[in-house]
């Protein structure tokens, strides 16, 4: 069935491209011509980095895993802190997540201790239940539940990442921040440690894949981000630094996640803007986490043969709302820490690793700078310019999957489409959270910042902002395409 979908989907592109009479690409040469420049950058940075991640997938890691094991070897193994923080999940999600948690505890060759997080007395049931059921005399973990107020993660983090200290743990010990939702892998301790040995790495992360039981448009747009979080993390990794430790599951080194200013950092986490003045962070730890180790000059790394499961749920019925809700949080996440991290400059941070967040605030624009462009020629030269910019998106989207599938295996054909909305929407998103940085929400908490304010002057400030970019926006677009040239080319 899927190769006779993609079939039709190879047919139906090269119809419309053969539909396409020649005067559509005359009378948008401009068009063509500064979107053709445009696309080389950007399918060439997508290169580098599919090309990055090979080498390091293939060649890099490998080396890097051998010699971790080795320097490892001989050495006392590693106390393991398994920090997990749940609130409102159900049941059946919580069960699976604190099994997979009791069971890399017990496998853990230097002990293991297992600090759960919670606000409702039935989730500390719960775990002390499974507690029960999975653990006996012999084993060396030890459970600690701590019982919060449900003021957010951030709260729940530094609460336990507190208690955690108060047991001393040393540069050969390491903590794993588990989301609610995640499930480990058993082996997960015995195969990240030995990375530690190496006294620069402050973090890693690894690989992850979506469990989603009934909803799937919503799980193959998942599969889809997480095969480009393959691809971008290893391309990134290869510099020895990452771009976020992901909330769901990283590994830190103990001794610097017990650190004071660590801790406060995951708690109170701040910027000052010069519009909106203190915005405060309520969600992203993860960057918080990250910015801590860049600025202070650890390494991070990325595993990408270990994958966690999140066991993922739709948060509104309509998948454009759920999809365009999490991309909010996502991106307005990255937005509020891009800047600082920025400013720590490419010596401080490698260049890679600086242009690569540089291009995180260029990216949203140029992705943009397409269909602007195809919308203004469309309207004010030649409709049929659409149609041929329809049969390129066609063409490029399932070339760029195919380069994908290398990381994950043939994809279905909801790939092209779901990729063109990721760009599209997520560089929308992007634009909106970009000029609204005080606005965040958790998914599942009621907390939230920067909302319901009314038509204050800061909210009416932050539309004209966004107005304006989108102005000079369009006024580059017509001005780099000559569509205002005194003698522009129409199609004869």
């Amino acid at each position: 069935m899927q190769i006779l979908a993609h079939a039709l989907y190879v047919l139906t592109a090269a119809a419309i491209a053969s539909a396409v009479p020649s005067s559509a690409f005359s009378g948008g040469a401009g068009v063509f011509l500064t979107l053709g420049v445009i696309g080389l950058w950007r399918y060439g940075w997508a290169l580098v980095n599919f090309v990055r991640a090979h080498i390091y997938i293939r060649l890099t890691y490998p080396r890097q895993r051998m010699a971790a094991a080795a320097l490892y070897q001989g050495r006392r193994p590693a106390h393991a802190f398994l920090l997990a923080t749940s609130y409102k999940i159900d049941a059946d999600v919580s069960a699976r997540v604190y099994r997979s948690i009791f069971a890399a505890a017990r496998r853990s060759p230097g002990g293991a201790t297992v600090v759960a997080s919670v606000v409702d007395v039935s989730d500390e049931r719960l775990i002390r239940s499974i507690a029960s059921q999975m653990l006996d005399t012999q084993d060396a973990v030890e459970l600690v539940i701590d019982r919060i107020d449900g003021t957010g993660k951030r709260d729940a983090l530094a609460t336990s990442l507190r208690t955690i200290s108060r047991r001393y743990p040393t540069a050969d010990d390491i903590v794993l921040l588990i989301d609610g939702d995640t499930q480990i892998p058993e082996d997960i301790i015995e195969r990240s440690a030995p990375f530690f040995a190496d006294g620069r790495l402050g973090a890693l992360t690894t690989n992850e894949e979506a469990l989603i039981e009934d909803k799937p448009l919503f799980r193959d747009w998942f599969k889809l981000r997480f095969t480009q979080r393959q691809m971008m993390m290893s391309a990134m990794a290869l510099s020895g630094r990452v771009l976020t430790l992901t909330g769901r599951m990283s590994i830190f080194r103990a001794d610097l996640a017990v650190q004071p200013e660590f801790i406060a950092t995951v708690e109170h986490d701040y910027i000052d803007h010069w519009r909106l003045g203190r915005v405060r962070f309520l969600t992203g730890d993860d960057k918080s986490t990250w910015y801590w180790l860049l600025k202070n000059g650890f390494r991070m790394t990325y595993m990408p043969d270990v994958a966690c499961v999140s066991m993922e749920t739709q948060p509104n019925p309509s998948f454009i709302k759920s999809a365009v809700t999490l991309m909010r949080r996502w991106f307005g996440n990255m937005l509020r820490t891009n800047g600082r991290a920025l400013a720590l400059g490419p010596q401080r941070i490698g260049l890679f690793t600086w242009w690569s967040i540089l291009d995180q605030r260029v990216s949203m624009w140029t992705t943009l700078t397409a269909p602007v462009g195809i919308i203004l020629f469309s309207l004010l030269v030649d409709p049929l310019v659409a149609v041929a910019y329809i049969a390129w998106v066609m063409a490029t989207r399932y070339v760029y999957c195919w380069l994908l599938a290398s990381f994950s295996g043939p994809f279905p054909i909801s790939y092209p489409f779901l990729l063109y909305f990721s760009q599209l929407f997520g560089a929308l998103t992007k634009t909106s959270v970009m000029f609204r940085l005080d606005r965040q929400r958790w998914t599942r908490q009621s907390t939230a910042v920067g909302l319901n304010q009314g038509l204050s002057l800061r909210n009416f400030a932050s539309s004209y902002m966004h107005l304006l970019a989108w102005g000079l926006l369009v006024g580059g677009v017509v001005f780099a395409t000559g569509l205002l040239s005194p003698f522009p080319i129409h199609a004869n």
